[in-house]
């Protein structure tokens, strides 16, 4: 019902070799897509009026997922002088009687940062005062990090909160198999079953195909993902020079994934050569789309503003090219 016997054994020895977590296959869940298993869960354990904590900026379905279950997401902010993470005592400050979950996504989509082993234990510390709280930690973009950073997910941080975490990953980003829609995650046997059955009764099965392929992408040769880590790490560094050397434009380095979260906060109030005032993030990347052809997202669609995300996921060539353009779209700025 939710993935063959083969890709569940091939995703209990990821976790083993890669994580050092133990499950049994009995604790896999396989769906179409990363976002299925996390809509799985919720859909599986939310009650109206439960709150899941949504740490912004955010990929833009945690929050309408969380509302299509039945729950209320609780959007707390991740500042850009904190690299976008969440504090613990933001984390303190937003739990109450009524939060089932707190999603973590790291490396994170929009932003790239990642969570060091001890922001994950200084997490871990407060939601052990709160039992009732379970993890949901996205870990889809875990093989792209940069400049030795050492991965860590946090059942594997915080072994005592292995039974309240579920461990969500794919094939997408690490295997570059982003339409064979295969997601899965790890977790506690019950809340497994549970989601198995919100499975049966909407998506069932992934696809045959899509499974055979990711049983061998898993078990196959992984050492091509240094040489695309490597390749990503340089097309990142190129982004992030470029854009800081765009006028009104402030880009943070990420510690991962393949998005940059710059900051248009330098550009606010300015006027374009069509007479537009650029007065938020939306309007910044309507007025470039316009005006040079470069298509960035806004980051009030993430949860913060005045931001914008830009993938790196393409040729060097491209992303150059597009970097000379906002700077020359920035320069023409009054």
């Amino acid at each position: 019902m939710d993935g063959t016997p083969e890709l569940k054994a091939a995703i209990v020895a990821k976790f083993v070799r890669e994580n050092g977590l133990t499950y049994e296959t009995s604790q896999i869940h396989v769906a179409p897509g990363g976002k299925a298993v996390l809509y799985n869960a919720l859909v599986a354990t939310l009650s109206p009026g439960d709150e899941v904590i949504v740490p912004a900026p955010y990929w833009v379905s945690y929050p309408d997922m969380v509302l299509l279950a039945g729950g209320e997401p609780v959007e707390v902010v991740g500042q850009a002088a904190d690299g976008f993470k969440l504090k613990p005592e933001v984390l303190e400050a937003a739990i109450t009687p009524r939060t089932k979950w707190l999603i973590l996504n790291s490396p994170s989509n929009p932003t790239g940062a990642a969570y060091t082993r001890a922001e994950l234990e200084s997490l871990a510390e407060v939601l052990r005062r709160h039992p009732q709280v379970w993890v949901m930690t996205d870990d889809m973009y875990e093989h792209l990090v940069y400049g030795g950073f050492d991965y860590t997910t946090i059942a594997q941080v915080a072994p005592d909160l292995y039974e309240r975490t579920l461990t969500v990953n794919g094939v997408s980003k690490a295997y570059a198999m982003t339409g064979w829609r295969i997601g899965y995650a790890g977790g506690p046997k019950p809340l497994i079953d549970l989601m198995r059955k919100v499975a049966g009764q909407t998506t069932s099965n992934p696809s045959s195909i899509s499974q055979a392929a990711a049983v061998e992408a898993l078990n196959g040769p992984q050492d091509f993902m240094a040489v695309r880590r490597a390749a990503f790490e340089k097309r990142r560094d190129l982004v992030v020079s470029m854009l800081n050397a765009a006028e009104g434009i402030t880009c943070a380095t990420p510690e991962g994934a393949f998005y940059v979260y710059p900051s248009a906060e330098g550009v606010m109030g300015k006027t374009t050569e069509t007479g537009v005032v650029i007065d938020s993030d939306e309007v910044f990347a309507r007025e470039l789309l316009e005006a040079e052809g470069v298509a960035v997202v806004h980051g009030a669609a993430f949860g913060l503003s005045p931001f914008f995300r830009i993938s790196y996921a393409t040729s060097e060539d491209v992303l150059e090219e597009a970097c000379r353009r906002i700077q020359r779209f920035c320069a023409g700025l009054t």
